[in-house]
């Protein structure tokens, strides 16, 4: 399984690294376009997101479009005591920025910043793939299942929203028990949405 995985996170990483710079930035300004027409934006007012890095999709255009609606963005942020956690810290133009150990840009540690990840109304997370029934691949840390967990098990708190390139979609995904399936996706030209909590309550 784990080979299989790597497989996935190997190929789909190269796809999209493939895009062109010119691609890259439409596509960005397209995904614009595709998260305003979301209906639970109305209500939403602290939204967290994450600087792209390694070909993601450029969540620029969308962190500026949400300032400017008077949206509060937030950044994920590597816990410095709980191993594999992440924390969510109040992100504006002028924030004090550092590389974290895995060479990605963050917030600057500032406990006057953070917002608790239950009190966030929606959660845009990264991924390297996404399948037919809403089932993400990340990067294999762990970050955002863990964070993701007790709105998979309540259904309460931030929802969660996965960014993604048209081209990270494959059929099916090898998937483990940790793994956390997303309610929807949204890409440069459209949005999947599927009922992932309904699965666990039909489990129990």
């Amino acid at each position: 399984m784990s080979s299989t995985r790597q497989y996935f996170r190997q190929s789909i990483r190269q796809r999209r690294h493939q895009l062109s710079r010119e691609a890259q930035r439409q596509a960005g300004l397209d995904l614009v376009d595709i998260f305003a027409k979301q209906p639970e934006l109305t209500c939403c007012q602290h939204i967290a997101l994450y600087l792209s890095t390694d070909g993601e999709l450029n969540t620029t255009p969308l962190i500026h479009w949400l300032w400017a609606q008077g949206k509060s963005v937030y950044l994920p942020v590597l816990h410095p005591f709980s191993k594999g956690h992440l924390l969510f810290l109040h992100y504006q133009l002028d924030t004090p920025m550092a590389y974290n150990k895995y060479g990605i840009m963050e917030p600057k540690l500032n406990k006057w910043l953070i917002k608790p990840a239950q009190e966030l109304d929606l959660i845009c997370t990264p991924l390297v793939a996404f399948d037919a029934q809403g089932h993400r691949l990340g990067m294999g840390g762990g970050y955002y299942d863990r964070t993701l967990s007790t709105w998979f098990k309540t259904g309460q708190g931030a929802k969660p929203i996965g960014l993604a390139h048209d081209c990270q979609y494959v059929k099916t995904l090898p998937i483990e028990s940790w793994d956390i399936p997303l309610p929807q996706v949204v890409t440069p030209t459209r949005s999947w949405q599927w009922n992932v909590c309904s699965r666990f309550s039909q489990s129990k």
